[in-house]
C-alpha cells in the first residue's frame, strides 16, 4: 500500500458525529448539532452474483475499510439485490462462490478473510459494514437491482416496477427487511429505494406510488435513516416533481438522488467531437433542468450524485474531456456525492472471472491506487465549500478543474497548488479586480503567454478580470491590442499560471474545436473556515 500513503499527505480527517442525519434545505446535516455533514463516498459493490462486497479475497477487511477512511471519503454506497435478503438470506459465502465455481475467489477469501466463508452472506455484508463503521466511515445502502447481475440495461428486467425481477411486492419487503436489520447500526446513514429506474415501463403515475410507498416502508421501520430516491431514466430526470411535489411529510428525511458519466445518455460523441465549451455549457445546463433545480426555489432539498467517475487508466478521451467540466459543476454546487467505484475488481462479472474495473480507485490487485492523479483530482469536493452555519465572510475559491488544483499567492506569483492551502480571493464581478484577500494586491495580466503576476496596481486595465465563454469556465482580460487573454496552466509545460489569447470565445463557439482546458479556471463561492 505505500503508494496509498504517498498520496495522502492531505487525508481527509472525518469529523466526530454525533447521528443520525437529517437535512435542512439543501443541506444534509447531523441532526442533534445541526452542523452540515458533506457525504464524500465511494461505492463498493455487492449486488453481483457472488452477493459479496468486491475484493475480500485479495486483502484482508480491516485493511479495505482503512484505506477507505485514508483515501478521503467518509461514506461507502454499498449495494445489495433485493434477492439477496427475500431468497437467498440463509446462503453462505463458502456455498454461494462453489456454486458459482469461484475457487481461486474461495481460496483468496478462506486466506485474507477466512471468518468471512462460514457466514451468510446478509451476515458478511453486515460485518463489513460494521468494519467500516469502525474506521469513522458511514454507510449508504443502496438497491442496485432485484436479481444479483450486472447492471444496468432498459431489457434486463430489473429496470421498472413490474419488470420481470421487480416484484414491486418483494421489493417492498427487502426494504423492510434491510432498514431493520440494520436499525441497531448507527454507521448506516441512509438507504435508496431503487437505483437507476429505467426502461419502457417507465411511467410517473407508478412512479409516484411506489416512490411514496418504499420511501413510508423504510421511514415506518427506521425513522433515523435518510432515503435516497431516484428518479427517472437512469436517475437522471426529476422535472415531475416541478408541477408535483412527492408530499411525504417526513421531508427532512429524503434526499434526491442522480447520476453522470460521459456515456450518459449517448453523449460520447458529444464530448469526443462538438466544441468542447457548448458540451459542457450545454451539459451542466440540462443537468440542472432536469435534476439541480431541486437544491434552489422554494422547497430546496439536497442533491446526491451516487454515481460518477472516469476510466483511470487515462486512455478514454471522452473520460478525461468530461472530467474537468463535471469537476467544476461539483465544486460549484458544492453537492454530496460517491464516485464509482471502490472496487478494482469483481470475483464474477458478465460471465468472467476476476475481470478488472478500470474505474476503480484500487488496481486489480488491490493493493495500490489504480491513479493517483486521479485521487489527488478529489481534494477540493472532499472538502466543505458551502456551510450554512459558518460567519465566515464569503470569499472565492480559484480552482483548476482540469488538474484538480486550486490557486495560491506567493511572493506576487500566482501558483497552482493543493486544495487544503489555497488562497482566498474577491471578485465583484466582470470588469472588477481580483483581490488576494488580506492584502493589497490583485491579479494582474503582464502579456500574452507570460506569468500572470499579483500587484498592488487595481485600477489599470490589466487587473480587470471578466468570465469569459458561455461555461464561465475561463477568466479574461484584454490587452491594450482589444485581445482577450485568458488565465492558462498546462501543468506539462509550465509551472506558471500564464495568460494566453482565449480560446473558443463566444462568437466561435459553435466552429471551435480547439481544447480549452488548460483555460478553465472557475471562481467557486465559499464561506467555509
Amino acid at each position: 500500500m505505500k503508494t496509498i500513503l504517498i498520496v495522502l499527505l492531505f487525508a481527509f480527517v472525518t469529523p466526530s458525529l454525533s447521528l443520525p442525519l437529517s437535512t435542512q434545505s439543501r443541506w444534509i446535516v447531523d441532526e442533534p448539532t445541526e452542523d452540515r455533514v458533506k457525504l464524500a463516498c465511494a461505492n463498493w459493490a455487492a449486488h453481483l452474483e457472488p452477493m459479496l462486497p468486491e475484493g475480500l479475497d485479495k486483502k484482508p477487511l480491516n485493511q479495505i475499510a482503512r484505506y477507505v477512511a485514508l483515501m478521503g471519503f467518509n461514506c461507502i454506497r454499498l449495494t445489495w439485490a433485493t434477492y439477496m435478503f427475500t431468497r437467498h438470506a440463509n446462503l453462505t459465502v463458502a456455498q454461494s462462490f462453489q456454486d458459482l465455481g469461484l475457487v481461486e475467489a474461495k481460496v483468496g477469501i478462506a486466506k485474507n478473510n477466512p471468518d468471512i466463508l462460514g457466514l451468510t452472506v446478509v451476515d458478511a455484508q453486515k460485518a463489513v459494514v460494521e468494519e467500516l463503521g469502525s474506521h469513522g466511515v458511514m454507510v449508504v445502502l443502496d438497491n442496485q437491482v432485484s436479481q444479483p447481475m450486472w447492471c444496468c440495461g432498459d431489457t434486463d428486467g430489473n429496470g421498472f416496477f413490474g419488470d420481470e425481477h421487480f416484484n414491486p411486492r418483494e421489493w417492498l419487503r427487502s426494504l423492510a427487511i434491510v432498514a431493520k436489520r440494520f436499525k441497531d447500526t448507527p454507521m448506516v446513514v441512509g438507504m435508496s429505494l431503487r437505483n437507476e429506474l429505467r426502461g419502457p415501463r417507465q411511467n410517473k403515475t407508478v412512479w409516484y406510488r411506489y416512490v411514496r410507498m418504499g420511501a413510508n416502508t423504510i421511514h415506518r421501520t427506521n425513522p433515523n435513516l435518510l432515503i435516497l430516491i431516484s428518479g427517472l431514466d437512469y436517475d437522471l430526470d426529476f422535472r415531475m416533481l416541478k408541477e408535483r411535489p412527492l408530499g411525504l411529510k417526513f421531508h427532512h428525511k429524503l434526499v434526491f438522488e442522480t447520476h453522470r458519466y460521459a456515456f450518459t445518455e449517448g453523449q460520447t460523441d458529444m464530448w469526443l467531437h462538438q466544441p468542447l465549451n457548448n458540451v459542457c455549457a450545454n451539459i451542466t445546463g440540462e443537468i440542472e433542468e432536469k435534476v439541480g433545480f431541486l437544491t434552489g426555489g422554494r422547497n430546496p432539498a439536497p442533491l446526491f450524485v451516487t454515481e460518477f467517475g472516469i476510466n483511470q487508466m487515462g486512455v478514454n478521451e471522452a473520460d478525461n474531456l468530461f472530467l474537468g467540466c463535471f469537476l467544476g459543476y461539483l465544486a460549484e454546487k458544492d453537492l454530496d456525492w460517491a464516485l464509482w467505484a471502490l472496487q478494482g475488481s469483481y470475483y464474477l462479472r458478465d460471465g468472467l472471472q476476476d475481470p478488472d474495473e478500470t474505474y476503480g480507485m484500487f488496481n486489480s490487485s488491490w493493493n495500490s491506487l489504480r491513479s493517483p492523479e486521479f485521487h489527488e483530482k478529489l481534494q477540493l469536493i472532499q472538502q466543505k465549500i458551502q456551510d450554512p452555519k459558518s460567519n465566515v465572510s464569503p470569499y472565492y475559491i480559484m480552482y483548476h478543474p482540469t488538474s484538480g488544483r486550486c490557486m495560491r499567492g506567493v511572493n506576487n506569483e500566482l501558483h497552482p497548488t493543493d486544495c487544503w492551502s489555497l488562497s482566498r480571493w474577491s471578485h465583484a464581478g466582470d470588469g472588477t479586480p481580483i483581490r488576494l484577500m488580506g492584502t493589497p494586491l490583485c491579479l494582474t495580466a503582464v502579456g500574452d503567454g507570460l506569468p500572470v503576476s499579483l500587484t498592488a496596481d487595481c485600477m489599470s486595465e490589466q487587473s480587470t478580470w471578466k468570465l469569459f465563454s458561455d461555461t464561465k469556465y475561463q477568466i479574461a482580460n484584454r490587452d491594450e491590442h482589444g485581445t482577450d487573454l485568458c488565465l492558462d496552466w498546462d501543468p506539462n509545460y509550465s509551472s506558471r499560471i500564464l495568460t494566453k489569447k482565449c480560446l473558443c470565445s463566444q462568437d466561435d463557439s459553435d466552429q471551435c474545436h480547439d481544447n480549452p482546458q488548460s483555460q478553465w479556471f472557475k471562481l467557486i463561492s465559499s464561506n467555509a473556515n
